[in-house]
């Protein structure tokens, strides 16, 4: 009886121990070191952007009005404070700030009179449309610009490995909350 017990547990032994899915500590330092880099590109790449946006002065809440705003064709102050999630009264405030600056405009809502829409103002819209893309991507160019061909294929090939793997993981991880959901 007792060999028969070693025999089937030799035979198969996922049946006898749990199965470990942690990732091993390589695979969590690569994890760890890989978005540290992506970290230190990101900063990279917004370092010129965030320097141009200082030099308009705007405090955190302001940004995120303006962030808002330039999203959209224009929001009423009640979606304003919606988009942002702030105070109506925090909202009006940074509104009359940013429109004595310049920077947004009030218009009325082409169809309901009764509704002012807030828009970023049209140099504003003209910044974003061009200059806020140019400097966005000019750190990305200027780096790409010092690489040899082959470091720029070998970018491409890591960065499309690095996008497909994570769709990957990504479509099972919406499969795994649906799932979930469902249960």
């Amino acid at each position: 009886m007792k060999k028969r017990a070693k025999t089937q547990s030799s035979r198969n032994p996922a049946q006898s121990q749990p199965k470990d899915d942690r990732p091993s500590a390589e695979l969590r330092d690569l994890a760890q070191q890989t978005e540290r880099q992506l970290n230190i590109i990101q900063r990279g790449m917004r370092q010129r952007l965030q320097a141009e946006f200082a030099r308009g002065n705007l405090t955190g809440p302001q940004r995120l009005v303006m962030a808002a705003l330039v999203r959209t064709q224009g929001l009423s102050l009640k979606q304003l404070s919606e988009a942002v999630s702030l105070a109506h009264s925090t909202v009006s405030g940074i509104v009359d700030r940013l429109e004595k600056q310049g920077l947004i405009e009030r218009q009325t809502h082409s169809t309901d009179r009764r509704i002012t829409l807030l828009v970023a103002s049209p140099p504003v819209r003209e910044f974003m449309d061009t200059r806020m893309h140019e400097l966005a991507l000019h750190p990305l160019l200027e780096a790409l610009r010092h690489a040899s061909p082959t470091e720029r294929r070998s970018i491409t090939r890591g960065l499309n490995t690095l996008a497909k793997l994570l769709s990957r993981t990504g479509a099972q991880a919406k499969d795994e909350v649906f799932d979930e959901l469902n249960n």
